[in-house]
């Protein structure tokens, strides 16, 4: 009942924007539109992350796919220069599932490569690939290192045998003061974090939403960060901004519902049924809520006082 309550909401804020439009795409977002508008600075990002000096953007080739098939798979950029995929994405909220979803974005991506090529796979000839760079930008609220790599085989079951396959992404944290170095190569990329940063300062000061994008866009334009692309765009960046907070609240919201949600019925279970049955049902609402094991194994201490290894112990008995 909880999962099917919350998989309609999903479907509704996906579907529908403000006035009923359909808005929430990739392309509703800052970063994309920043890098993916300006060949310059594109170039200037992937010579930074690099340590190249290629100088025509117009040897970019920009193959972001914009059909597929899971739209969560989406990257926000991705394009071919000298025999490199690149494939660049950005997030405010990290997932050690990166990975596997750009593991997922690569096959489509290799797809078209062999479509373009016309050539079949159960050929002779060798189908020329571009070699794959995963990068993921991170500005997020939670404490990060300057550079982190996470691997496909960090997900495997059997870390003990040599798996066939592997893919790395890096991770680099984007936050306003980190990567000097990096922000010192690439100018749209420094003024895109100092521009995050100032953002979330005038959400601090307690004013509408709306009011403090838009005193963050004044003052950067007044200070020239980013003022080119806020000046000239200052409407639809304000409504990308709008989307992405949207959604982000919508999905916070969303999990603290299902947590609350899924101690209330587990609760009311055990009274009706029995305190077993009840931590049972506990275990499998929040884990369908999409709570880990130690935020159901706290709410099992708090609800039922067991101790920490009689929650651990519950937990592998019902944990799906």
């Amino acid at each position: 009942m909880v999962q099917k309550r919350h998989a309609w909401k999903r479907r509704k804020i996906w579907r529908f924007g403000r006035g009923g439009k359909v808005r929430r795409n990739v392309k509703d977002r800052l970063f994309r539109f920043l890098f993916e508008r300006d060949r310059e600075a594109l170039l200037e990002l992937y010579n930074a992350l690099n340590g190249t000096d290629y100088k025509d953007s117009s040897q970019l080739e920009i193959v972001t796919i914009e059909s597929a098939v899971y739209v969560v798979m989406k990257n926000d950029l991705a394009f071919v220069l000298a025999g490199t995929l690149s494939m660049y994405e950005h997030q405010s909220t990290y997932s050690p599932n990166l990975p596997v979803r750009f593991l997922i974005y690569l096959a489509q991506e290799y797809q078209m490569v062999i479509e373009r090529a016309e050539k079949s796979l159960y050929g002779e000839g060798l189908i020329s690939l571009p070699t794959p760079k995963c990068v993921v930008f991170y500005n997020g609220a939670k404490e990060m290192p300057e550079e982190k790599t996470i691997r496909l085989s960090d997900a495997f079951e059997d870390r003990s045998a040599k798996a066939d396959v592997e893919l790395t992404v890096q991770v680099l944290n984007i936050n306003h003061g980190h990567n000097r170095l990096l922000m010192e190569k690439c100018r749209v990329l420094r003024e895109y974090a100092a521009f995050v940063d100032i953002m979330r300062t005038c959400m601090r000061e307690g004013k509408r939403t709306e009011t403090a994008l838009a005193d963050a866009v004044d003052y950067c334009i007044e200070n020239g960060i980013l003022e080119k692309v806020l000046r000239e765009n200052r409407a639809e960046v304000l409504g990308m901004l709008l989307e992405e907070f949207d959604v982000e609240k919508y999905e916070r919201t969303l999990k603290s519902e299902g947590r609350e949600e899924g101690i209330r019925e587990g609760m009311e279970i055990g009274k009706r049924q029995g305190i077993e049955q009840g931590i049972r049902c506990m275990v499998e609402v929040l884990q369908e809520a999409g709570q880990t094991k130690a935020q159901v194994a706290e709410a099992l201490v708090a609800k039922y006082s067991l101790s920490e290894d009689g929650a651990k112990e519950k937990l592998s008995l019902y944990w799906k």
